[in-house]
This record gives structure tokens, sequence and C-alpha cells, in this order.
């Protein structure tokens, strides 16, 4: 019995060092598989992550400054925005007395026309050009209220870019922006 325990012990030995390297080997080519596997997963996704990324060009646009000294009274202009239209209107003190003396009650979207501008300069209004029903581009000067019309769906803001007519639920969107001098606005 005793050579027996003895040459057990020897195969116990034996069979512990020659599993080892094999047991390493194995291990390796785990964490060398693992490793690749994650390399080729990171860029599979990566440009799908990066798409993802605002372009350069709406980067560079998240402010826009205007000069308002070329504008003359009742004339329109449109700018870009992050790639959006801003219609930017230089309105006259007929069409601002227009817009304020129209019932806010009666309105789809009920807003004065001294929400909709900033305190002290009535005359310019400044919205964002997309048509709240669909996306579409109105025309300016068009329409029953000299406002905008959107020929798309025949949709009618009036000179405070208020909706009166069709199908859009909402007013002309207000972009974000500060007068900066008299003649000068930052929009974003």
């Amino acid at each position: 019995m005793g050579g027996r325990s003895g040459s057990g012990i020897y195969a116990v030995a034996h069979s512990q060092t020659s599993q080892t390297p094999q047991t390493s080997r194995r291990d390796f080519l785990y964490i060398a598989t693992g490793a690749v596997g994650a390399v080729g997963v990171a860029g599979m996704v990566w440009p799908f992550v990066s798409q993802m990324q605002p372009d350069a060009s709406v980067l560079a646009l998240s402010t826009t400054e205007v000069d308002l000294s070329p504008v003359s009274e009742g004339q329109m202009i449109t700018v870009q925005w992050r790639g959006k239209p801003i219609f930017v209107f230089h309105r006259s003190a007929k069409e601002i007395e227009a817009a304020r003396e129209v019932d806010v009650a009666k309105l789809p979207d009920p807003q004065s026309d001294a929400e909709r501008v900033k305190e002290g300069k009535d005359e310019w209004l400044v919205v964002i050009g997309i048509c709240t029903h669909l996306g579409c581009v109105p025309l300016g000067h068009q329409g029953a209220y000299g406002g905008w019309f959107c020929p798309c769906h025949g949709s009618v803001y009036d000179t405070s870019g208020r909706i009166r007519q069709g199908p859009a639920p909402l007013n002309l969107e207000l972009p974000p922006y500060n007068f900066v001098s008299d003649t000068s606005i930052v929009i974003g």
C-alpha cells in the first residue's frame, strides 16, 4: 500500500504540472479572443456614435448676430440660425396697431402681441420661419392678415406670427434672442 500511495502522489503532482502550461495557454487564448472581439465591436459601434454628434456647421451657428440697420420699415428678412430660417420683420406702426387690436381670446393659440416682441422694441418681430403644422416654410407678406401664408396646407399667420386660419395648431415659434444695440440682435 505504501508504494501505491506514493505513485498516487506522483500522479497528482504530475497532472498539476502538466495542466498549468495548458491552462495558461487556454487563458491567453480566451483573453486574446476577448480583446480582439472588444476592439471589433468598438470599431463597429464608433461610426454610429460619431454620426450622432452635431455637424460643425450647426455648432458654428449656435448664435447668429443680425444687423438690423439695413432693414427698412415693412421689410422682412430671413437669416439662418441652427439650420432654421428666422424671419425678422420690421413692422410699421399700422401693422403693430392691427396686431394689438386682435381679440386674443378668439385666437387658436392665444398670445398677445406684447408677449411676442421685446419690450420697447415693438417694431421688431423675430420668429422661427417654420409652419407649426407640418414644418413647411411660409411666405411673407401673404394671406388675409398681412403676415405669412403657408402654401402647403393653407395656414395663415398675422403680423405678430400668430395662427389665424388653417390647420396649424400653434403660433410661429419665437427663438431666443436679445438686442445688443438699437440696430443689432443676437439669436441663440
